[in-house]
């Protein structure tokens, strides 16, 4: 029956109606109607009484009369949408707390190997089309599974406001119709970088889920049969995270130029940053040499010194001595 929803049952929504159709009734003329006992239908009556559907008529009081439905039953309903919502929010916690044990009790639950470009295809796809917030991407030469321009998931995903963050690699453009295609991209809302060279192929949704190849693939690799690693939300996912973050923060942004041409990418060809004499007195510097000691050694005055360490700083994008001997090492720099 329709209330069933607000908690009622046929019967009731039987007896409710007739007293709605009828304007008010008593206990023989529902039996009459329903073809209930007396006993029964009085029963019926105190149950809709009880649940604020019905009332006794004024001046009749052997009749009764429906509640108006906005007034029994519009507040019922919204109990039990809320308690729904609540139930529904403990099953979802529930869901994650079972997930998360079973992960690891077994380590099946955590990495799944996908055999096969199809398989890898669909899960591609599949990862995109739920995601909600953010895909990360790194973009290598030379496709696996997905060849350039034909990944219509992400323009979806990027109508439903899913965030793109995307690194590629400089080879990466030098696939046919790669620049065109990743301009389509950057118009229809990505954020991409370049990079000079990235370490493997990966893609994360959410920063909950994972695909990774595992053996090489593409041209150059194995065409037939690529396998890839699912990773779920584990230790080495956050790995891959901090690893996808890392490339991120050292690649050159692109934009899209007037003439429709990627700007940015030619940047990861860009020259050493520091002369011979700054990376001496770098390596000096992490040594833990005080500035009038380096000058010493190096023929400078105190103040050149203090200005170099500067100038790497800023080209570190570093505030202190210990940010720029912590980006030193992670640029190469030393």
């Amino acid at each position: 029956m329709a209330l069933e929803a607000a908690g009622v049952s046929d019967i009731e929504e039987s007896v409710y109606r007739l007293l709605v159709t009828s304007g008010q009734a008593s206990v023989t003329d529902v039996a009459l109607r329903t073809g209930l006992d007396e006993a029964e239908a009085a029963g019926v009556l105190k149950a809709l009484a009880a649940k604020g559907m019905a009332a006794h008529a004024d001046g009749l009081p052997s009749d009764f009369r429906a509640t108006p439905p906005d007034v029994a039953l519009l507040p019922r309903l919204k109990r039990r949408a809320e308690a729904l919502d609540l139930a529904r929010a403990e099953t979802t916690d529930l869901l994650q707390a079972y997930q998360d044990t079973m992960r690891r009790q077994d380590a099946g639950q955590l990495i799944e190997v996908i055999t096969g470009a199809e398989a890898l295809r669909q899960h591609l796809r599949q990862i995109q089309a739920s995601a909600h917030d953010e895909l990360l991407w790194f973009c290598k030469a030379q496709y696996v599974a997905m060849p350039s321009g034909s990944n219509t998931a992400e323009f979806e995903a990027l109508a439903r406001g899913v965030r793109y963050r995307v690194v590629y690699e400089k080879a990466f453009f030098d696939d046919e119709g790669a620049v065109d295609n990743v301009v389509a991209g950057m118009r229809a809302g990505e954020i991409a970088r370049a990079v000079p060279q990235l370490p493997l192929r990966l893609a994360i949704a959410d920063r909950s889920i994972a695909v990774c190849p595992l053996v090489p693939g593409g041209p150059q690799g194995s065409l037939t049969e690529p396998t890839a690693a699912l990773v779920r939300d584990s230790n080495l996912l956050a790995a891959l995270i901090a690893l996808f973050e890392r490339y991120w923060e050292d690649a050159v942004p692109l934009g899209v130029d007037s003439t429709g041409a990627v700007s940015g990418r030619d940047a990861t060809d860009r020259p050493d940053p520091l002369s011979p004499t700054d990376r001496r007195l770098l390596a000096l510097l992490v040594a833990g040499v005080a500035d009038k000691a380096i000058a010493t050694q190096m023929a400078l005055s105190r103040r050149t010194v203090q200005r170099r360490i500067q100038h790497m700083m800023e080209l570190a994008g570093a505030t202190t001595r210990m940010q720029l001997a912590w980006q030193a090492a992670r640029r190469g720099w030393l």
